[in-house]
């Protein structure tokens, strides 16, 4: 099944990639790296799906969801963001996202995502998940009691119990990887 996918992401290599995987797997697929250059191609290229990064540099990838989802309430939106939470998840679920994945991600976790390949199946069965690991578990209160704060560094180390440094110390490292 051919699909006509547009890749929204300012990161011209990582766009580049991606267009071309899903070339090779048989998709129509198009770069834009901002947001006219997203609005342009919706019009133009007429995409069944779209692949959106949250940060697109000057531009943000949450508020062009908005749009997306303004001009063609029926396209599917994919998410994806190098700063994974979940409380961004949860606000891009809010604002129409279909789906939301974490970077680094391959083409084919993409295409599972958006329906367009089939589910993945590991040694543990078909679609059964695994517990996350206390790290990511962390992580992910970090980031929603730190968005609870709005942001106030102070703020969350008092409410998670912690010193301030020791939060700013977590805060530094990547966000642990997603067990796939």
């Amino acid at each position: 099944m051919s699909a006509r996918i547009l890749v929204v992401d300012d990161d011209a290599v990582f766009a580049s990639t991606l267009v071309r995987s899903f070339e090779r797997r048989g998709h129509r697929a198009f770069a834009a790296h901002d947001r006219a250059g997203a609005l342009a191609a919706l019009a133009s290229f007429a995409p069944g799906h779209v692949v959106l990064d949250l940060k697109l540099g000057a531009d943000d990838g949450m508020m062009l969801l908005g749009e997306l989802r303004a001009r063609r309430p029926d396209l599917p939106v994919l998410l994806l963001t190098g700063y994974a939470s979940i409380a961004t998840a949860v606000e891009a679920i809010k604002r129409g996202a279909s789906d939301y994945l974490a970077k680094p991600v391959d083409a084919q976790a993409i295409l599972r995502a958006l329906g367009l390949a089939p589910p993945q199946t590991t040694r543990m069965g078909a679609n059964e998940e695994r517990p996350l690991p206390w790290n990511r578990v962390e992580w992910e209160h970090i980031q929603r009691v730190l968005q609870d704060h709005g942001g106030n560094i102070a703020a969350t180390a008092r409410a998670l119990g912690m010193h301030r440094r020791t939060l700013q110390r977590k805060l530094q490292k990547r966000a642990p990887p997603n067990p796939d």
